[in-house]
């Protein structure tokens, strides 16, 4: 079936993301290096996103939350105070840090703008910090819908292309996680397109579906419309 609607994730496939995690989570590991090695401070962090993302949803405020955690578990709850302030600091850097958009971005979006397919941008995580993104980036234009959601399932995925288009069945969705983008638009019935970023976070982390008649695999957003051209 002819493809009418294009989803596109935000994080690490329009924007970069995830290494300003990494980021942030070097200069938390620098403030606790007297209460544990790099690798168990890392563990720990994990563990309590991983705990977390059921009560505080994916973004910036729940990672801010889950280092303060972390801060007060490994120290045994006597963190100084001057480190909390610091963590709330550098998450509120996070938050302030200007967008840079991945190469071919804007391209691939005007692309299937012009196109005259439906372009919409599903994306999980704070609303709030994605709508500022989202603003800040200056692609808000493109999109003809917007979906800021807390989790992304086969249900969201077939609620979002039949509520903006004709159906899962005739859209695709573009990201950087298999586990978030790409397995859980093609259990709905739509196209998965992957387009693999460099870091990757441990929570979202999947196996491909290899063989499957509606998944591919892209080496940037520039190979997008020849993509979209070959499936009709």
């Amino acid at each position: 079936m002819k493809i009418t609607t294009i989803g596109f994730d935000a994080d690490d496939t329009l924007w970069h993301n995830e290494r300003f995690y990494v980021l942030t989570q070097d200069r938390f590991a620098d403030l606790l290096s007297d209460y544990g090695d790099r690798d168990n401070l890392d563990e720990r962090l994990l563990e309590a996103e991983r705990r977390n993302i059921g009560h505080y949803g994916y973004g910036i405020k729940g990672f801010m939350l889950s280092m303060i955690e972390t801060a007060i578990e490994v120290t045994d709850s006597r963190v100084p105070a001057s480190v909390i302030h610091r963590i709330l600091e550098i998450g509120q850097d996070m938050l302030r840090h200007p967008i840079e958009l991945l190469p071919e971005a804007r391209a691939a979006v005007e692309a299937m703008a012009a196109s005259h397919h439906r372009v919409l941008l599903i994306t999980k995580g704070d609303l709030l910090d994605q709508e500022r993104k989202l603003t800040e980036s200056g692609l808000w234009e493109y999109f003809d819908g917007v979906e800021i959601v807390s989790e992304k399932t086969p249900e969201v995925y077939a609620r979002v292309f039949s509520a903006h288009g004709d159906g899962p069945e005739r859209a695709l969705m573009v990201g950087n996680s298999l586990k978030s983008d790409v397995l859980p638009a093609i259990g709905a019935g739509a196209w998965g397109v992957h387009v693999p970023f460099q870091l990757a976070w441990a929570l979202e982390q999947a196996e491909a579906p290899e063989g499957h008649a509606r998944f591919r695999v892209l080496e940037n957003l520039g190979q997008l419309a020849d993509l979209v051209d070959e499936i009709g």
